[in-house]
């Protein structure tokens, strides 16, 4: 894949290799990837979010009322948190 990049991103990189941020364009391009991606996982998380509170207005919610049921979220919770926390360590930077 080939990208242009306009004169004012070019001097932006160059600058920040001056500097020391990087060692070469590409590392700058990749560095700029990964927090678009980051932004996005996050903005999904926040549209999920909006969707889940639209669902909960809707009645479609889950009652947590015991502490059985607390207890019950809270694991199945943190397995999901781990489980994406593994995924992203494996994927590819």
């Amino acid at each position: 894949m080939e990208v242009r990049l306009t004169p004012d991103q070019e001097a932006f990189i160059r600058r920040a290799i001056e500097n020391g941020r990087f060692h070469r364009a590409e590392d700058a391009v990749e560095e700029a990837l990964s927090l678009w991606e980051e932004r996005e996982r996050t903005r999904a998380e926040i549209i999920a979010a909006v969707d889940a509170e639209d669902s909960l207005a809707r009645g479609e919610g889950r009652s947590i009322t015991t502490q059985q049921s607390t207890r019950k979220l809270a694991s199945e919770v943190k397995q999901r948190g781990r489980a994406r926390l593994a995924a992203e360590r494996k994927a590819p930077r």
